[in-house]
């Protein structure tokens, strides 16, 4: 493919129809943003709308409510979903909402629909959120879960040898940290599953100038939840920022799945680079014409769908290997 000479202007890529039509939707709508809004208001805005744009939840064989203790013996919220009672390799789930919102509540479709459509189970995490919880208490949540998985999975009926990690957005951040502590601590992982996730510390690339405002996104949006998590100094921190980390040698194959029109689109293509320099094998997605958090549209957008098949394949692939 050839280079455009350096004085043409890049073009924006182009959103799709059907995801056009959702923004106008959602701009004529008029609802305050997530920064106009105190973090109370913003959660219960997101739980109101986090599922109204995907399909119904899908019934599933095992759907059960359990605890995690944390690093100190917090009892940390959990949910199990299982396509079946049999002895289940398991992914843990980490959600999105910028490390300030989001729940159980708010991906409980799209839980139920990886573990039907990968025919593994997963268990969704409730960790702690900012600000009461300011950095790294989500990561430090996330670690002793995939631990407890490991070594306890067996006790809730799972296959704890047979391990993978993932996430959504902020969550998509804390899966790729644990995947780093995984290999950096011995504990085997089959896969790391990355849905639009941030990897770098202070959201200066050129998709986040690109697709600042009117992509869902936006970069208020971004500063707000970054805000509320975690001080300027500590952004450097690989465990904000994966990007940063020395060594990913030996982490755990990776399905990277981007939205083209998302501002943290750049640095989900740069952490993939550094994996696969690493000799990490990597299966990158990319969804064209479609915006961030497009994976919890499966009403209207085919491409979650799509996302969502191409994820359940990456984990057959890997529980089976």
């Amino acid at each position: 493919m050839s280079t455009p000479p350096s004085n043409m202007p890049q073009l924006t890529p182009q959103l799709t129809p059907q995801m056009a039509k959702l923004l106008a939707n959602i701009h004529r709508a008029d609802r305050p943003p997530f920064h106009a809004l105190t973090v109370p208001e913003a959660r219960t805005a997101y739980v109101a709308a986090a599922e109204v744009l995907e399909p119904p939840r899908a019934p599933l064989a095992r759907v059960e409510e359990i605890t995690i203790p944390a690093a100190d013996g917090t009892p940390l919220p959990a949910r199990l979903y299982a396509p079946s009672a049999d002895r289940l390799p398991v992914m843990l789930y980490l959600h999105g909402g910028g490390f300030t919102i989001g729940n159980l509540e708010t991906h409980d479709s799209l839980c139920r629909q990886l573990a039907l459509r990968s025919g593994a189970a997963v268990v969704a995490l409730d960790y702690r959120l900012a600000p009461e919880h300011r950095f790294p208490c989500a990561v430090d949540d996330s670690w002793a879960a995939m631990r407890w998985l490991a070594e306890q999975g067996e006790s809730i009926g799972l296959d704890g040898t047979r391990l993978a990690v993932g996430g959504d957005s902020a969550g998509g951040t804390l899966a790729a940290v644990c995947a780093v502590h995984a290999a950096q601590t011995g504990l085997p992982l089959r896969l790391q599953v990355l849905i639009t996730p941030g990897t770098t510390a202070f959201a200066d690339t050129e998709s986040h100038i690109r697709f600042a405002n009117g992509y869902l996104l936006e970069a208020q949006g971004i500063a707000w939840f970054f805000d509320h998590y975690i001080d300027h100094a500590q952004r450097g921190d690989w465990r904000f920022a994966p990007l940063n980390a020395d060594d990913v040698d030996g982490v755990a194959p990776t399905c990277i799945v981007l939205a083209e029109c998302d501002p943290l689109v750049d640095e989900g293509v740069a952490y993939a680079d550094k994996l696969r320099a690493a000799g990490v094998p990597v299966a990158l997605e990319l969804y064209r014409g479609v915006t961030h958090d497009f994976i919890k549209m499966g009403r209207v957008l085919q491409e979650a769908g799509a996302a969502q098949a191409a994820i359940a394949t990456a984990l057959r692939e890997a529980f089976a290997a």
